[in-house]
């Protein structure tokens, strides 16, 4: 893109990207979500903060994270080369530490004592009570039932991380319940409490926030590929749940205009009510835990069951940002369902010795797809966001039968 229609990458004073984003929550936390605001636009531009967060990815989390070059699968599918981003690699096995890893640094330097956080496949739970015990942090994770049900080895991870889990019984027992519960927790405890939310949605700042402590994983490997390739890709694709790891791996390449952005969402049994959780499909603008974004609803404004085979996909809501790279033109959204996304884990385990998180075969599946239909010479850049191990036991139930 030129410079008159560069990307507008830092959100309105209101925190809105277009009509998207905003605040839209309870008098209580008015003050609380400007205060951090502040603090993190402080931090932004503090040189012993910047360098905590650069020493603590490279010496803790491990960046930076390979960028490989998926060659049987790539011969599997024929067409277009499949490059993936190692975020599976990083400790803990998934993207998420890069967020939990830069919230829990700053809620410290505002002096919170006590964090929370909501999941749902469990891997922002994991990677913030990895932070919070790496600084001495009480910390309560909030999880739907059904997820600690899908999800029980990283539950056990969380305990053993030294946080308390707290079941949610209410609704779908999955991750929009679990929001709702550390909403309520906050509002209750927000003079000693930090809420590190865990994907780019959320009342203002947080999907800005969140999208600057993942943007590290779209700039390196931008780089890594120019290194390698000598050229940008020509796809870049990620699963999107709330869409942090998506816009993470995005960001790097807004102004590039020959790079296609494919976000892909969880079709679960298909574009029917109540089946899948792909909000681009069937969704409608509204406002929900904060922020104004396609949601699925029914024509009354109710919030719609919602189904993936992937907990972590399995949300009514995708992140502000997201909603306006799509009505400017700039990013594209599909789906992949549940059988398509099996497919996918199962043949990058069987093929090339990875076996992804479920969220993530989302992605793969997509790659898969589209590779056939271009050129030998083109790349398709996938974010591997996370790794299975947590999903085997889930898969299994599917793929091995027998």
């Amino acid at each position: 893109m030129n410079e008159k229609s560069a990307y507008a990458a830092v959100p309105d004073a209101s925190g809105h990207f277009g009509v998207y984003g905003g605040r839209y929550v309870p008098e209580t936390l008015v003050e609380p979500l400007e205060e951090l605001a502040k603090e993190f636009e402080k931090a932004q531009k503090d040189p012993a903060f910047q360098h905590e967060l650069l020493e603590m990815r490279r010496d803790f989390t491990g960046r930076p994270t390979p960028l490989y070059f998926a060659e049987r699968i790539t011969e599997h599918c024929g067409g277009a080369k499949i490059y993936l981003k190692r975020e599976d690699l990083l400790h803990t096995g998934a993207h998420k530490i890069n967020n939990a890893l830069g919230q829990v640094i700053l809620a410290r330097r505002m002096g919170k004592k006590r964090i929370i956080a909501e999941t749902g496949a469990g891997q922002h739970g994991v990677a913030t009570a990895t932070m919070a015990a790496r600084y001495g942090m009480e910390c309560i994770i909030y999880m739907g039932e059904e997820d600690m049900r899908r999800q029980s080895i990283n539950v056990t991870r969380m305990r053993l991380l030294g946080a308390k889990v707290v079941a949610v019984t209410a609704g779908q027992k999955t991750l929009k319940e679990a929001v709702n519960e550390a909403m309520r927790d906050w509002v209750t405890n927000v003079r000693t409490t930090h809420y590190v939310l865990g994907t780019a949605y959320g009342a203002h700042p947080y999907p800005y926030m969140v999208r600057e402590f993942h943007r590290v994983m779209g700039e390196e490997a931008r780089a890594q590929l120019m290194l390698r390739e000598e050229k940008l890709p020509d796809v870049v694709c990620a699963c999107v749940g709330g869409g942090s790891n998506a816009i993470g791996i995005f960001y790097a390449f807004l102004n590039d205009e020959s790079v296609r952005l494919v976000g892909v969402e969880a079709g679960g049994e298909g574009i029917q009510p109540g089946k899948h959780a792909a909000r681009f499909q069937g969704g409608k603008l509204g406002v929900l835990q904060g922020s104004k974004s396609f949601l699925l609803q029914n024509a009354d404004g109710q919030i719609e069951s919602t189904h993936s085979v992937s907990a972590g996909l399995d949300y009514a809501a995708v992140g502000p940002e997201h909603c306006h790279l799509r009505e400017i033109g700039r990013a594209e959204y599909t789906y992949a369902t549940d059988d398509e996304a099996l497919d996918a884990f199962s043949k990058l385990g069987t093929i090339e010795g990875i076996l992804p998180a479920l969220e993530t075969a989302h992605g793969v599946a997509y790659a898969m797809k589209e590779a056939p239909k271009m050129k030998k010479d083109q790349i398709i850049l996938v974010n591997l966001s996370g790794r299975g191990d947590k999903d085997v036991n889930e898969a299994a139930k599917f793929l091995l039968k027998d």
